[in-house]
């Protein structure tokens, strides 16, 4: 059934399981437990929140940034290998006429996000002036957006 068609990934499916776990957890337990819980899987995610602005996604971040630094809507070229039914997409963000971030993903939207997230942060790096100039930042490591180093 579910195993046979990528059931274990389903974004829906993990996250009815997980809201399954914090209300058996709730009911169990109480809030007091339960808050750890929560906080202990998510406190990352919602310290990334507050970086993602009111999109709270990065595509979304990433047109609200290259418009307020004037520097036009960001385009995104894809390129799709392999056959039809195990295609791997890739996006390559384009902002200001600059390619910023290429993303890889099983889907179009997921590689244009990926692409987004890094293409937000090389932007998000750079002072204004550094943005007209087409000069990024390179005091900060290279790593996605919201990733930390060991």
């Amino acid at each position: 059934g579910e195993e046979m068609t990528g059931g274990r990934d389903k974004a829906s499916i993990l996250a009815d399981g997980l809201e399954s776990l914090f209300g058996a957890v709730f009911l169990d337990h109480g809030l007091d437990i339960s808050r750890d819980i929560i906080l202990a899987i998510f406190d990352d995610v919602i310290g990334k929140a507050g970086k993602l602005g009111a999109g709270l996604d990065w595509k979304t971040s990433l047109q609200e940034l290259s418009s307020e630094r004037e520097l036009g809507p960001p385009q995104y070229q894809i390129t799709s290998t392999g056959p039809d039914h195990d295609k791997e997409f890739t996006a390559t963000a384009v902002v200001g006429g600059e390619d910023l971030g290429t993303g890889v993903g099983r889907s179009k939207k997921e590689a244009e996000q990926k692409a987004a997230a890094l293409a937000w942060d090389v932007l998000n790096n750079r002072s204004g002036a550094e943005s007209e100039a087409g000069e990024p930042d390179t005091s900060k490591s290279g790593e996605e957006p919201g990733t930390e180093s060991a």
